[in-house]
């Protein structure tokens, strides 16, 4: 992390000076189109004009996606090659990490810490990890007929279009370009509208580093436009999108719409966090579900939003949770001290204060925060919020809320504990903690969730895949699993 102070941060923000133009072929586009205001959450400033995308950009990106893969050299490079390339981005990132991180925080509000510290980590690590994977990849040849010679190829998918959200801007479009180039893969890559300037950096510094024209491109613009545009588009051979359950499904349906194209789903989450009474540290397992729903605001997948306590520890570990929403600090993100930031904008930060009144409504009691705070700075910020006594079937519990919101409830046993993580439509990952090994093992297999952690949460590397079952999407992300969404198995047999 950089030694900066507040007022150096403030200093490098005045300076900035975003580029809002897509970026296709290599080049800046300003596009045909209308363009609108990328607001900064934590103070409401405009940060930048930025080209709004339609399907004439979209068609433009996917052309020059579809000519880098058809005749351009990316496919046809060695693996090595392709490898050194994505070294070569992964330095270039690191030498502008400062850049990227006060972008991330300008736009999307996050702690300009975390955004250096664990965002862009996450990014830079993810283009040498795939970097270094790309020669590593084998193919098969199977025993088969003693008369044949039988081999069974990985090669590149094609066209990849790729949505990604706000939360995670960078995070989260390196888990998609980073794999799939090193498969030999292009990719039209659309941010989140409330997210496009540093995933347009993204793009500008890949070429820097020598990709070549097409092979990444990065597209501005509205999901109702921009997105359906590329989810229908029939020379995109694999759709891979992050984002809401709900908008997942369109994606599903321009699929079936358009040229049957591949769609790759990571989608939303209400994870529970199960805290059993031989928990190997009850003030950790405490601290870790506070620091989990509200890390980045509480805008995660994987939020921890579901505290599921035995009901002889439930008032102790509940306390311990409220005593810290209540001394968090909220504030500036570009401040270092500052611990939550903003949300991303004045839409989500309605719809979170939604649920929180309908919490109450409900009858849950609220233990901590609730309300809107800070408004005098123009950012759009929210105290941490703790309910308690919540019923399985009110809204708290059954929804994402994507915001700093806890909902706490109580269990007698360890199959109640179970009944209730499960009682969900998501199965993206969940939490457990417990010093009994055996306890450890059944419920980690009886919970329906893509990822299990246990005595953690949110622990984790690029060795291991992500993803979700149930209404939390499919496919992976992450490891060497995550190649399998942007490759096609060949077969070829040879009679000899």
């Amino acid at each position: 992390m950089p030694d900066l102070t507040h007022d150096e941060w403030l200093r490098r923000a005045k300076t900035l000076e975003p580029s809002g133009a897509h970026h296709i072929d290599g080049v800046a586009e300003s596009g045909a189109g209308d363009s609108f205001a990328a607001v900064s959450p934590r103070d409401g400033q405009v940060l930048a004009r930025v080209a709004d995308g339609g399907a004439a950009e979209v068609d433009a990106a996917v052309a020059a996606a579809r000519r880098a893969f058809d005749t351009g050299p990316w496919p046809r490079l060695a693996p090595a090659e392709r490898g050194r390339t994505l070294l070569r981005i992964a330095d270039l990132l690191e030498e502008r990490r400062t850049e990227l991180a006060l972008t991330v925080t300008l736009e999307m509000g996050k702690p300009v810490t975390d955004a250096y510290g664990i965002e862009l980590r996450a990014l830079i690590n993810t283009f040498r990890w795939y970097g270094q994977l790309a020669d590593k990849l084998t193919d098969e040849s199977p025993h088969s007929a003693p008369d044949a010679l039988t081999l069974v190829t990985r090669e590149p998918a094609g066209v990849v279009g790729a949505v990604v959200p706000w939360n995670f801007p960078l995070t989260l479009a390196g888990w998609k370009v980073a794999p799939a180039l090193a498969a030999g893969c292009t990719v039209v890559l659309k941010p989140s509208e409330n997210s496009p300037l540093s995933a347009l950096l993204l793009g500008r510094i890949a070429t820097e580093a020598g990709l070549p024209a097409g092979v990444l491109n990065v597209v501005n613009g509205r999901g109702p436009v921009a997105g359906r545009a590329l989810g229908l588009h029939p020379d995109v051979d694999v759709l891979a999108f992050t984002g809401s359950t709900a908008v997942g499904r369109h994606f599903l349906r321009y699929a079936a719409d358009s040229n049957l194209k591949r769609v790759w789903l990571e989608l939303g989450g209400k994870s529970p966090n199960i805290i059993l009474p031989d928990a190997p540290d009850l003030a950790k397992a405490a601290a870790t579900a506070a620091w989990g729903i509200f890390f980045n605001q509480g805008e995660m997948c994987t939020a921890p939003s579901r505290l599921l306590v035995h009901s002889s520890i439930a008032e102790r570990v509940t306390e311990a949770v409220v005593e810290r929403a209540r001394e968090l600090r909220v504030g500036d993100p570009l401040d270092p001290a500052t611990e939550m930031g903003a949300l991303v904008g004045e839409a989500h930060l309605d719809r979170v204060r939604d649920h929180v009144g309908t919490g109450l409504a409900e009858g849950a009691r609220l233990r901590a925060g609730g309300e809107r705070i800070l408004a005098d700075t123009g950012g759009t910020y929210l105290e941490p919020t703790v309910f308690d006594r919540v019923d399985p079937g009110m809204r708290l519990a059954r929804e994402e809320i994507f915001g700093p919101v806890l909902s706490v409830l109580a269990f007698d046993d360890v199959d109640e504990a179970v009944r209730l993580a499960n009682a969900t439509e998501y199965g993206l990952a969940a939490g457990l903690w417990t010093s009994d090994l055996s306890t450890a093992h059944q419920v980690s297999r009886a919970l329906r969730a893509g990822t299990v952690w246990v005595n953690c949460y949110e622990e984790g590397d690029l060795t291991v895949p992500f993803g979700g079952v149930k209404q939390s999407g499919n496919g992976r992300d992450k490891s060497a699993h995550a190649l399998e969404k942007y490759t096609e198995l060949k077969t070829t047999w040879i009679q000899l």
